[in-house]
């Protein structure tokens, strides 16, 4: 797809409508955007690259976009391989090109494409002027990886941001927040970033939610910078919903709950704690409690942790396996102490047959990320019925939250 989003800058990015599963974990109901970038001016730069697959498509776009001319420069703000895998081929394509980096970027890159004999290293602040316009450069180190940077054009007021504001789905009729609709969506386009707005929180806790502190520090740096366009690497060029974007990062990356609400994850071998959760629900939606429900076993834990983002209580329900916490419990735990996420409310339930323990357990965790206990939890013997396992009075004590 070649879009000219301004007198200076093309979209010369592609969709991905083939993959199912990103980073071999993450599903795509909506594809995926692998978004590249041209910078026309005297002289031109390219930003960032694209997926492997995709390179007669990349270079029919970039043809498109600028025909016969040279590309002076090469910006890797991020060497992940879905931006970063066509380095060599436009090496090849423009043998006199510039790849521009920084310090970081270097051995990443030799890495994986080898001695770059033309590399130019930038430090923080760091600039280049393409003729009417200059990029300069602005280190972002852990969003999400060491050597991510930033590239802005005061000019345009134009951000080139990386994975930062990134979304999942691939982009239709057009490329920026007015225009793009997400691929195949069926529901309903409104409030915040539009139909994009789940899919950028899943991708936030799916791929980002680690790092709070260091999307912080980012957004503190680049605060003072004037904004009318962020070009992100994957998802919509945001222009109208850039204070509802950057807002929402914000509140994602200090792990403030987006709204109300319980997120009930739970695993059951024989259905007994799966009775307990979907009672749980019962009496929660009886008060008006916003709740949703995900099993583990089945669903992938995607959603999951899109939802813990979302919702300012987490209960979680695990049958005791072998004296420890059901596996895909244990691993969604696992998952959610290695985001840091805290700010949370928290109960735990679950069955045993001779020895319980999970419910002990999942509050230690619990503990650790410093929840807020909403009790003891519900550990019941043997089989599931509404006597043993009375979810009234916690749905009580969360609706009154």
């Amino acid at each position: 797809m070649n879009v000219k989003i301004s007198e200076r800058i093309r979209y010369v990015g592609v969709n991905d409508h083939n993959k199912v599963i990103f980073e071999g974990m993450w599903p795509l109901p909506f594809g995926v955007s692998y978004n590249s970038y041209l910078v026309v001016d005297e002289k031109i730069a390219l930003i960032d690259t694209v997926e492997a697959d995709f390179f007669d498509e990349f270079m029919a776009n970039i043809h498109e976009a600028i025909g016969d001319r040279k590309i002076d420069y090469l910006i890797v703000n991020h060497m992940e391989p879905d931006h970063s895998s066509q380095i060599r081929h436009i090496i090849s394509a423009y043998p006199e090109i510039t790849v521009v980096g920084n310090s970081k970027t270097v051995p990443m890159m030799e890495g994986y494409h080898g001695k770059i004999s033309k590399m130019h290293v930038v430090k923080d602040g760091d600039s280049i002027s393409l003729g009417g316009s200059t990029l300069s450069f602005h280190l972002t180190p852990m969003v999400h990886w060491p050597e991510t940077m930033v590239t802005y054009i005061a000019e345009e007021k134009t951000l080139f941001s990386g994975d930062a504001f990134g979304t999942f789905g691939a982009l239709e009729n057009g490329v920026t927040d007015s225009d793009a609709h997400l691929c195949g969506w069926l529901g309903e386009s409104s409030g915040c970033c539009s139909e994009f707005r789940d899919e950028t929180i899943r991708y936030y806790s799916n791929i980002v939610g680690k790092f709070g502190l260091t999307v912080q520090a980012a957004l503190k740096k680049l605060a003072g910078i004037s904004l009318e366009r962020i070009c992100s690497t994957h998802g919509p060029v945001w222009e109208k919903d850039i204070p509802e974007v950057v807002a929402l990062y914000d509140r994602l990356s200090r792990y403030e709950a987006l709204e109300k609400g319980v997120c009930i994850v739970y695993g059951s071998m024989y259905g007994n704690t799966e009775k307990a959760a979907r009672a749980l629900s019962a009496e929660l939606t009886k008060r008006g409690v916003k709740n949703v429900l995900h099993n583990l076993c089945s669903e992938n834990v995607s959603y999951a942790y899109r939802d813990l983002f979302r919702f300012d209580t987490l209960i979680a329900g695990s049958p005791t396996y072998n004296n420890d916490i059901y596996p895909p419990v244990f691993n969604f735990m696992h998952g959610v102490q290695a985001r840091l996420v805290k700010n949370r409310n928290f109960f735990a339930f679950g069955s045993f047959t001779w020895a319980g323990a999970s419910v002990r357990l999942l509050n230690e965790v619990a503990q650790k990320c410093g929840f807020n206990l909403l009790g003891d939890g519900n550990s019941f013997a043997q089989a599931y019925s509404p006597e043993k396992c009375d979810m009234s009075q916690i749905a009580e004590i969360v609706a009154s939250l």
